[in-house]
């Protein structure tokens, strides 16, 4: 906010000192600036929807195969221009979750968003799915520069950033595993995140298979 009031001010006291080029860079400025905070804002909202439904256990059910399809085809854009490839490993004849399907498309698109931001341009982004004992286990993979041991345990922090001015140039938030998190909790999922230095990072997100679909123990 200091950011977009600093320059506005500028504009408006010093309007006939500044040169039209100089105006137009100043403007872009409170422009991109006005976006993140309306990204934040926008955050926020929906992390407080989705603390006000944590009790409610979500039951409808999910083919995850299709959820993954739409978040990598809503993130193509986003991998071409970092000339990565996304690679879906679904397994076959995967049973339906227990889920919200809004949420969980919005635990995809954050997840797969942040492999691209932070993997290496031009190396892939794998998201897999498979089945573990009563569960769905999904994992978002990149090839990236990798993220120390002593942060791990923070990423899901509200604002904790690795790298503040890196993750603010990519237009990061600051909650987006936050909003992770607090989703995969109301499904009664966990959420776990790997990572090894000049390797990469790869997020695990286990959801519970829809009641409907689970293996008879008669």
């Amino acid at each position: 906010m200091s950011t977009v009031i600093g320059y506005a001010e500028t504009l408006r006291e010093q309007s006939a000192d500044i040169d039209p080029e100089t105006r137009e860079a100043f403007l872009a400025i409170v422009h991109d600036e006005a976006r993140r905070m309306q990204r934040v804002v926008e955050d926020l909202i929906s992390l407080s929807r989705i603390e006000a439904e944590k009790f409610t256990t979500p039951t409808e059910a999910v083919d995850v195969g299709q959820m993954v399809e739409v978040s990598i085809e809503s993130a193509r854009r986003i991998a071409e221009r970092r000339g990565s490839q996304l690679v879906a490993r679904v397994a076959p004849e995967l049973p339906p979750v227990a889920a919200d399907r809004g949420q969980i498309l919005q635990v995809l698109d954050n997840l797969i968003t942040n492999a691209l931001r932070y993997g290496e341009p031009g190396t892939p982004v794998t998201v897999s799915a498979y089945l573990q004992d009563a569960m769905v286990h999904l994992t978002i993979a990149d090839q990236g520069e990798g993220i120390a041991p002593e942060h791990i345990r923070r990423l899901t922090e509200r604002f904790y950033r690795v790298d503040t001015s890196r993750s603010r140039s990519l237009g990061g938030t600051g909650l987006g595993l936050s909003i992770v998190k607090h989703i995969v909790e109301r499904h009664r999922g966990r959420l776990n995140i790997e990572s090894e230095l000049g390797r990469g990072t790869t997020a695990h997100v286990l959801l519970p298979v829809a009641a409907a679909a689970e293996p008879s123990l008669s």
